[in-house]
């Protein structure tokens, strides 16, 4: 239930869980972040989500119920169907002879409560749940699709009729965007097809279907991408969107020929360039001192590196929206263009009419903004204009391909720009990596298993950071955390991901560094030295912060 400012205000200060200057404090900071102040009360951990729930059923004199510590039978959840549980936040989670159990974020919804009773012919016994603990059992739904995709898969084994591929490839980005899949990977073996999503930056196989399928799935999808359908011997890309109800979101498309047929990957771009604020992607504070200390020049590059997938284009587009301003003209030149950006003039590269980063940062440059945003940074000239433009009034942003901060200078050089230009055009390096977080739900200390322990003895650098941060000497009495799985997790233990970042300025201290052309580990150093945080050191902190685990971090570092 939505309760007004006021209202809520009331409850909690009269409840004793909040002072009024912290209540209007959190309010203030609410508005200014967009979110609506029961969530952030929950997210800055002032309130248990199921604390706030308690306090607001108590004060309406309602039952509560914390649906996280109910395990709801699929055949009770489907007594509502699922597009009026979403509408109404309303699920029933448990029934016995003469009653069903609702849980509901709106008590008072009469009407509801009359149609479950008429429906069930029980009584309906009501119970208060807040709004996010109904969206998260809500995944309780996504079961069923698995179920009629299965259904589907089998209709087109006896026919291979083409309105089931349609509703099999709707019902499949339906699915892939109620599991928080970022991308969908149809992947074509001898005999069968292979359907895996990327949760959270990690891999999942979530079914499979007939090989004779593929052809017909691959030609509506081509389709919906306006890409041609006769070419199979040649790599594709393309683009759509998918609208259902309250759903819409992009996809982009990747199609490329293997040796067993054509592999498509399309990812999801969901939300919108709001999600996107700067001192949410995880930088520590010191580093997110750095970033802001860039952006206030007026010149220069910041330049964002990692390799693929390490959401260096989500942190471009953070930034993009702090410098994003009436008084100034942001030009950007992408491909794709993932996010649209309000008041900010974006290009899209097309290779078919000529439209590259070179020929297209050319153009910007001409425009006369103060703000260039360049998607990457990969080739000599691409590398040359960009340099050429930060060192002449703008402030270039992009990204580029290398392993950590001190890489990407060596890498620039590569491109052909002359070290000294380097050294007088950069501003600052992001470099970064993605980790996923571990669930605040399920989350639990746990020590490492003398196998663990064996296994880490021989990482020197790791080992010098845990004893250095924990305080203690001996690693197998260090506490670390995980997540234990639960249904708001889908019993993985990990719920979003988070950045680990090393922001590397480039000081008085490092730019002769540059211009001799040390190698990158020479320039890391000196940059660890002069108080940078180390990609490495900065996980091991989120690690002790309770936010990932150590396994995670190993495994994104590549240790």
């Amino acid at each position: 239930m939505k309760l007004a400012g006021d209202q809520l205000r009331e409850i909690l200060i009269k409840s004793g869980h909040i002072k009024p200057e912290e209540f209007v404090s959190a309010e203030k900071r609410a508005k200014e972040a967009g979110k609506d102040i029961e969530g952030f009360l929950v997210e800055e951990g002032v309130l248990s989500d199921s604390q706030l729930g308690k306090i607001i059923a108590d004060s309406f004199g309602w039952k509560f119920i914390d649906l996280r510590e109910e395990k709801i039978a699929p055949e009770v959840f489907q007594l509502i169907p699922e597009i009026v549980a979403r509408a109404q936040e309303t699920i029933v989670f448990d029934r016995s002879r003469d009653r069903v159990r609702v849980a509901t974020a709106h008590p008072d919804n009469y009407e509801v409560l009359k149609l479950v009773e008429k429906k069930t012919g029980q009584i309906a016994e009501v119970y208060y749940a807040t709004p996010r603990a109904i969206e998260d059992a809500l995944r309780y739904y996504k079961s069923d699709f698995f179920r009629l995709i299965n259904v589907i898969i089998a209709e087109l084994r006896q026919k291979l009729d083409e309105e089931r591929v349609v509703s099999l490839v709707d019902m499949l980005l339906e699915y892939a965007y109620h599991s928080r899949a970022s991308d969908i990977h149809l992947e074509p073996g001898k005999e069968e097809v292979k359907v895996r999503f990327r949760v959270d930056g990690v891999m999942h196989e979530v079914f499979s279907y007939f090989k004779e399928l593929h052809d017909r799935l691959v030609f509506r999808i081509k389709i919906l991408s306006r890409l041609r359908t006769d070419e199979h011997a040649l790599p594709q890309d393309g683009k759509f969107q998918y609208q259902k109800e309250d759903i819409l979101f992009d996809i982009r498309v990747s199609v490329v020929p293997i040796t067993t047929g054509e592999n498509i990957v399309m990812r999801l771009l969901l939300g919108n360039i709001q999600r996107f604020r700067l001192e949410e992607l995880g930088l520590l504070e010191r580093d997110f001192l750095k970033v802001e200390a860039a952006i206030r020049k007026p010149y220069g590059m910041i330049l964002s590196a990692g390799p693929t997938g390490s959401g260096k284009t989500t942190s471009l587009y953070a930034v993009t929206q702090l410098l994003n301003r009436p008084e100034v003209n942001i030009m950007t030149i992408e491909d794709p263009v993932e996010y649209e950006i309000g008041e900010v003039n974006q290009i899209q590269v097309n290779a078919k009419t000529g439209l590259t980063f070179v020929s297209g940062l050319r153009s910007i440059v001409r425009q006369d903004p103060d703000i260039i945003y360049v998607g990457e940074i990969r080739d000599n000239e691409t590398a040359d204009i960009a340099v050429n433009a930060a060192l002449t009034g703008h402030l270039l942003l992009s990204s580029i391909h290398a392993n950590d901060s001190g890489t990407v200078f060596p890498r620039l050089v590569d491109l052909g720009v002359a070290p000294f230009l380097v050294a007088s055009s950069v501003n600052v390096v992001i470099a970064q990596r993605l980790v996923r977080k571990i669930c605040p739900h399920c989350i639990e200390t746990t020590k490492l298993d003398p196998h663990e322990v064996s296994l880490l003895s021989e990482q020197k650098e790791l080992l010098h950071i845990i004893k250095d941060l924990s305080g203690t000497e001996r690693i197998e009495d260090t506490i670390f955390y995980k997540g234990k799985g639960c249904k708001s997790c889908e019993d993985l233990g990990f719920l979003g991901r988070t950045g680990i970042f090393e922001v590397l300025e480039v000081a008085d201290e490092i730019k002769p560094l540059i211009v001799e052309k040390k190698s990158s580990n020479v320039i890391r150093d000196k940059a660890i030295e002069q108080g940078m945080t180390s990609m490495l050191y900065d996980g091991i902190i989120k690690v002790f912060l309770g936010i990932t685990t150590l396994s995670e971090v190993i495994r994104v570092t590549k240790i």
